[in-house]
């Protein structure tokens, strides 16, 4: 028997974040990168929550626009606790940086720092250079990062135009599969610097990017890729060489601290185009079932279209499933008016109802701050959860402005 829809204004989607988990990982992080800052991707998730999180965990923060440096100014962050890393800024974006305080910034061309000496001329400057990222998901070498045979020029340009280049930075792209790319990159790292050095520029930071993350097929790659980054760190840039360290993670730290809660606002009986003549007898193992949930990729789940990290979702029901329910072939679509909007296809899970709920775990990284309103459905709701031990051990109190 089908149950009564819930007729109640409750059916939106949600996220609930779970705080505690970025903790986890941050403690992590110091345990197995101790020589290297955290400087979190700020585009990765914007919300509030998360970022005064971990401005209470004394992370800095990678930005990469005027809307995101003000973001993060506007909940506290000092302007020394900012990169400014992004290769190709407007320039009034870069006069706003500067007006804020905001001095280290990257560059990987004679154009961007042009720019900056008519913009930002005391800027803190730090030189991307491109590494090898073929081993990758995502791969950004090929839209960002000077050439190693192009750095000698590019900072006899800055020098040229008196402009002050303080380190070098990498990327070897999202979902790296080989932790050898790290050593090669910081390789590249010290041939950058040691031009750099050549040329009388005080060298004194070392950017290794971000991609890092610890989810299913990468779930213990953290602890060797950090073992080989260490390794790396100390031959290339051993401590006593004064070259402080910094990253920017940002899936790393919430990608497997928020969960999406999506609601079943429709559904299909189709026919297995596998077996026509079957009847569709309600018990058939044969019948498909199309589901129709109140969030998709226009929204929350967009990264499905752009991010391989995201290619294999498995949502399951909110309530208990018994073993011996039967399981049907099902295709799960978003709300909106598209084809494309297709969540998964093949799924086999039991039947679900209309008022029904699914759960997605995972869903931190690239899905908040990429999210649309294509046919002006509601962007999920965001709910933060911490336990009373962290909230009491940060004195979170203070940090998210709560007073008793």
């Amino acid at each position: 028997m089908v149950p009564p829809i819930d007729t109640q204004d409750s059916e939106e989607p949600f996220y609930v974040a779970n705080l505690d988990s970025m903790l986890k990982r941050h403690l992590r992080w110091l345990t197995n990168l101790p020589r290297v800052k955290p400087f979190y991707a700020v585009k990765c998730n914007n919300t509030p929550a998360v970022l005064k999180m971990l401005s209470a965990l004394d992370t800095g923060f990678d930005c990469a626009s005027k809307g995101e440096i003000q973001l993060a100014l506007s909940l506290g962050v000092t302007p020394d606790q900012i990169i400014y890393a992004h290769t190709t800024k407007p320039l009034s974006h870069i006069k706003y940086a500067c007006a804020h305080g905001i001095d280290t910034m990257t560059f990987d061309s004679e154009e961007e720092l042009l720019k900056i000496s008519l913009c930002h001329a005391k800027a803190k400057l730090v030189l991307r250079i491109a590494v090898d990222d073929s081993e990758s998901l995502v791969k950004l070498s090929s839209k960002f990062g000077a050439s190693l045979v192009s750095v000698g020029m590019l900072l006899e340009r800055a020098e040229e135009l008196g402009l002050e280049v303080i380190g070098v930075s990498f990327h070897v792209g999202s979902g790296c599969t080989g932790s050898l790319a790290f050593k090669k990159a910081i390789a590249a790292a010290r041939y950058a610097f040691d031009i750099a050095t050549l040329l009388g520029f005080q060298m004194r930071l070392l950017d290794i990017g971000g991609g890092f993350s610890a989810i299913g097929e990468f779930e213990y790659k953290f602890e060797e890729f950090s073992e080989v980054i260490n390794g790396a760190l100390d031959e290339f840039f051993p401590p006593d060489s004064g070259v402080q360290i910094i990253a920017e993670p940002g899936r790393y730290y919430v990608e497997s601290a928020f969960t999406l809660a999506a609601n079943v606002i429709a559904k299909r009986v189709v026919e297995d185009d596998m077996d026509q003549r079957c009847d569709v007898e309600k018990n058939s193992p044969n019948r498909v079932m199309m589901y129709y949930l109140n969030d998709g990729v226009y929204g929350s789940l967009s990264c499905i279209m752009f991010d391989p990290a995201h290619s294999n979702l498995e949502p399951y029901l909110h309530r208990a499933v018994e073993s011996s329910e039967q399981r049907y072939r099902s295709i799960i679509w978003g709300p909106t008016c598209d084809c494309i909007d297709k969540v998964t296809d093949g799924y086999w899970i039991p039947e679900l109802h209309v008022g029904d709920w699914l759960l997605i775990d995972n869903m931190g990284a690239y899905s908040v701050s990429v999210s649309g309103d294509f046919n002006s459905f509601e962007r999920a709701h965001i709910y933060p959860v911490v336990t009373a031990e962290t909230w009491h051990a940060l004195n979170l109190t203070h940090t998210y402005g709560i007073s008793h």
